[in-house]
């Protein structure tokens, strides 16, 4: 029987976690998994086949803690997933230009190494919008994820700014579609589509994570979605085995949120077949012809 560690943070009190799925289909295919703290300095990388990044949602608190753990793994012999080279990629939302660059619609940006308090009424106007969300260029669950209008940034400024003072973050307008429609997550295990689904905010509130009340529904993607998504995936610096991209509708079509390769929710319990679909691709990697056999993304 094979060995797997799902990666994890220590508590995960307050989060909503699905991965207990994975459980009964990875006995079936010969596995044993483990849930490990990322955190813990104790552990034996090479007593797994595979180390598979899972709920690792603090991983923002320390990054660079963070990455080198996933270097350690991957000097070890256990096969880590997503690989090192992806997360590195991945882990600063400056990604987002590269895919930018590349032809991917994605949502305007603008990048800044620190904010300054009195700097913020301009990126209303650089905008020429009423509303900005501000957050950390290295961030997860919404952390730190701010919805401002002239006056609440007014109000909150000393806060602000001594959360990002010397800290990357972003800023971009806010879009009334995550309000009024939702944002759209597909979801891919090595090359292959599995489900999508429609997360929508609770009154009141911007953010579509259940742990702040968002809501979820499975729904059919759009062809656009679909294709748009193939090009995003097109671009990772390697194969991975599972991603999830999120997408929000714009006057001028669909607009990139994230795309996200380190710790994504994957909701295996919005689509029956979902976890299935994961161990399957997962086993066929690490006993089959590999990675290799799956980096023919188009």
């Amino acid at each position: 029987m094979k060995r797997c560690a799902f990666l994890s943070m220590e508590d995960l009190s307050g989060f909503v976690c699905y991965d207990e799925l994975l459980l009964e289909p990875m006995q079936r295919y010969g596995w044993q998994v483990q849930t490990v703290a990322w955190r813990d300095r104790t552990v034996d990388w090479n007593a797994f086949d595979a180390v598979i990044i899972r709920s690792c949602w603090d991983y923002q608190d320390a990054p660079e803690q963070f990455l080198a753990v996933l270097q350690n793994i991957e000097r070890s012999s256990a096969r880590l997933e997503n690989p090192l080279e992806v997360v590195r990629w991945n882990l600063k939302k400056h990604y987002l230009r590269d895919l930018q660059a590349k032809g991917i619609p994605t949502v305007p940006s603008v990048w800044l190494d620190g904010l300054e308090a009195d700097s913020l009424p301009q990126l209303f106007t650089h905008f020429q919008t009423a509303e900005i969300i501000l957050k950390p260029v290295v961030s997860a669950t919404a952390f730190d994820t701010f919805r401002l209008t002239p006056e609440s940034a007014a109000a909150q400024a000393a806060q602000l700014a001594a959360t990002f003072r010397q800290r990357e973050c972003m800023v971009q307008p806010f879009l009334p579609a995550i309000i009024d429609e939702g944002e759209y997550s597909l979801f891919y295990f090595g090359a292959e589509y599995s489900h999508t689904i429609l997360k929508t905010p609770k009154d009141g509130d911007f953010r579509v994570q259940e742990e702040h009340g968002g809501l979820l529904r499975s729904v059919e993607p759009e062809p656009a979605l679909l294709e748009l998504s193939r090009k995003a995936l097109a671009i990772i610096p390697a194969p991975t085995l599972y991603a999830r991209v999120d997408w929000v509708r714009t006057d001028n079509g669909f607009a990139l949120m994230e795309l996200e390769l380190i710790e994504p929710s994957l909701y295996f319990n919005m689509d029956a077949g979902a976890a299935e679909r994961f161990v399957r691709v997962l086993t066929d990697w690490t006993t089959h012809a590999g990675a290799e056999a799956h980096s023919n993304r188009v």
